[in-house]
């Protein structure tokens, strides 16, 4: 099981998009998101998640038939060469055709809800999958408002823990879903705080975490070198204990993961635990 290795993962995201946020129109080709990936690889990414459209403030929906034409040969020459693979799809024919290729994890941001068919392809599959909290009446816009809580933290875990009843309603093993806050997704910069700020409540549901932060408006608002600011929030969700965290900038993040990694060796180690 993808959630089994030990310590935090580091997922390397491969865009092949025309307009995602950070690196759209640079893997199109077949070759270039192969090389990406090598390159991933080669910095310490464990797993490359393969996405053909993108979600970033503004993106407009690609067809279905475009997507897998971005998605599936990648993941097939992936698949080939050994590499853990992700599929980054809120389509169900879209994942049901990258785990035919190969894909070891479906990364569904819409959490299921996108695709009336999405939990009954996973389930069919018997593949892992991560579910994202994103509440928003239209899939394909991360600048989606966001909403009036009372407490983000109370609101994003019960809406998670929705998700995973729908997934296991729909058949889907429990040990197969992880869960992913959605930071950045119909949140504001200190909705996203906040809920790093609870990793310890988030990981109470039981699930692997999953979390996506990487060059976001919210570390960006921090100013300066956004790549170190990731790098630096990986080290402490490694500290954390969480499962997985979605960059791209590998060679950064695994370079802050080694530091946690040794402190984590260090006698009285609590006196170095961050949250605490």
């Amino acid at each position: 099981m993808i959630y089994d290795v030990p310590g935090t993962q580091i997922m390397g995201i491969l865009n092949i998009t025309e307009d995602s946020f950070s690196d759209g129109g640079q893997y199109l080709q077949v070759e270039a998101a192969l090389a990406h990936a090598e390159l991933l690889l080669s910095q310490g990414a464990n797993i490359i998640d393969v996405g053909g459209e993108s979600t970033r403030p503004g993106a407009t929906r690609v067809a279905e038939q475009v997507e897998l034409q971005r998605v599936i040969p990648v993941v097939t020459e992936l698949h080939a060469r050994g590499v853990t693979v992700s599929v980054d799809t809120m389509r169900s024919n879209v994942a049901a055709a990258a785990v035919a290729a190969g894909a070891d994890l479906i990364n569904d941001v819409s959490g299921g809800l996108a695709d009336p068919n999405m939990l009954t392809v996973v389930a069919e599959t018997g593949v892992p999958v991560c579910l994202m909290h994103w509440e928003t009446e239209k899939f394909g816009n991360a600048a989606g408002a966001a909403h009036t809580r009372e407490s983000v933290v109370a609101d994003v875990v019960a809406k998670l823990q929705k998700l995973v009843d729908a997934a296991v309603h729909a058949g889907i093993a429990p040990e197969a879903i992880s869960l992913d806050p959605g930071l950045g997704f119909a949140k504001t910069a200190e909705d996203n705080w906040e809920l790093l700020r609870a990793l310890d409540t988030l990981q109470s549901l039981g699930f692997p975490l999953l979390i996506g932060a990487s060059r976001k408006r919210f570390l960006q608002a921090l100013g300066g070198d956004v790549d170190a600011a990731t790098a630096t929030l990986s080290a402490y969700l490694a500290d954390a204990d969480t499962w997985c965290v979605r960059v791209h900038n590998v060679a950064a993040t695994a370079a802050s993961l080694q530091v946690a990694r040794q402190l984590h060796r260090i006698p009285n180690r609590d006196t170095y635990r961050w949250k605490k």
